[in-house]
């Protein structure tokens, strides 16, 4: 009796197991669909992929769209390809991922540790900075970055992240220090450590998880954006989401869907690479503490 009935509930467990597995490579196709749609006819011939049936794989393999989408499509005044695009949003990214994520974890550190009268109300204003909508702020900073004159440049960019991000990354480094252990810095602070040997010495050596999930989020952030490069970029700072528009967008000439896909998977690699290079670190942090509060 008892052998059946574990017979029965090894059978349940597998059947489960079985259910689990197959809805999840479900949605594993359905969500890797696109990314199949855009390999496979990027690598095709633009006469193959009018012939239809774009799911299919290439008959003719070719890498002359992706050449021409990084080097020879002509997307302003000269057939540049999206090559320049994509150095300018490097320079772009870098230091404003740097720069806000080093100013978020010197306000989370402050926030918690250095507490001083309205800090509350402080970390309140801004964590709703991470709510207000990208058009709001359109004017305003438009007349800031006018005023500094530093308005259609890289490093205008750079100062309009750095600020809409800051909001995120203090979040996140608060919540995350919050939790670490107060006597420390007490002691330390006896011992006569100072505001920033404290930070350098006892909180970011143990801020790694964190660091990681700051650093993916505003690297995301930050390459994706298309409305802030669309309004304050010139034409020769312009961010590859920029370039990709005009590529995808211009009116005149043959549509080249293939340079059009290989054009969009190159603008989405680096994004792809950090997140399969750094995803599991990214999930660790979230649970040590990133989202919490």
């Amino acid at each position: 009796m008892s052998g059946s009935s574990s017979e029965t509930a090894l059978r349940s467990v597998v059947i489960a197991r079985a259910a689990i597995y197959a809805v999840l490579i479900l949605f594993a196709v359905y969500y890797m669909l696109p990314l199949f749609v855009m390999v496979v006819n990027s690598l095709k011939p633009l006469d193959e992929i009018r012939s239809g049936n774009m799911l299919a794989l290439p008959e003719v393999l070719t890498f002359t769209p992706w050449v021409q989408a990084w080097g020879e499509a002509q997307i302003g005044v000269e057939p540049t390809g999206l090559s320049p695009y994509f150095l300018n949003s490097i320079v772009m990214v870098v230091p404003a991922v740097l720069i806000s994520t080093f100013l978020g974890a010197i306000n989370g550190y402050v926030l918690t540790k250095w507490r001083f009268p309205g800090h509350r109300i402080v970390f309140g204003l801004m964590l709703f900075s991470c709510f207000i909508p990208f058009q709001i702020v359109l004017i305003p900073m438009a007349r800031i970055l006018g005023t500094l004159g530093i308005a259609g440049t890289t490093g205008g960019l750079v100062l309009v992240h750095v600020v809409y991000g800051l909001g995120f990354t203090t979040l996140f480094f608060r919540n995350y220090y919050d939790a670490f252990p107060t006597e420390l810095i007490r002691a330390a602070t006896i011992d006569g450590a100072g505001f920033f040997r404290i930070f350098r010495r006892i909180l970011l050596p143990s801020s790694g998880p964190i660091i990681v999930v700051t650093v993916i989020w505003q690297f995301t952030n930050v390459w994706n954006d298309f409305l802030f490069g669309a309004s304050f970029a010139d034409f020769d700072s312009q961010p590859m989401t920029v370039a990709l528009n005009n590529l995808v967008s211009s009116s005149t000439g043959v549509k080249e869907y293939n340079v059009h896909f290989a054009g969009a998977i190159l603008a989405a690699l680096p994004t792809l690479i950090v997140y399969i290079v750094s995803g599991r670190y990214f999930v660790r942090g979230l649970m040590a503490g990133a989202v919490k509060g």
